[in-house]
């Protein structure tokens, strides 16, 4: 239970940043809490302890990359599990020049036009 002068600390605190603390008020975009941010950062930092077991610094690397892709179909809607498939399987035939459509960003996009009975 928090003490008188502990009272009176966590007030001035919250009058100090009244503006900011009541913000979400203003503007129904902003969140009231960070709880979506902090649900996107956890796997980074529960990867991150995991990345020191990853055999070498390469894998690790690798380990991230791959977390960056899967990360960024989630962002574009994109569904990891179909996106992995189609780019293991197409990125032998590909053009260099082509590979950026590769890509989470750019595949949903490009894969009606590139995969055969894309509905």
């Amino acid at each position: 239970m928090l003490g008188p002068k502990s009272w009176k600390q966590a007030v001035q605190y919250a009058l100090v940043r009244w503006e900011k603390l009541t913000r979400f008020l203003d503007d129904g975009e902003v969140e009231i809490d960070t709880n979506l941010v902090e649900n996107r950062v956890r796997p980074i930092a529960i990867g991150r302890k995991n990345y020191l077991f990853a055999g070498s610094h390469e894998a690790a690397q690798r380990a991230a990359i791959i977390y960056s892709l899967l990360n960024t179909c989630t962002l574009h809607g994109v569904n990891q599990e179909e996106w992995l498939v189609d780019v293991l399987t197409r990125i032998d035939t590909m053009a260099e020049d082509e590979l950026y459509t590769l890509l989470p960003q750019h595949w949903k996009a490009t894969k009606e036009t590139t995969l055969p009975n894309a509905a």
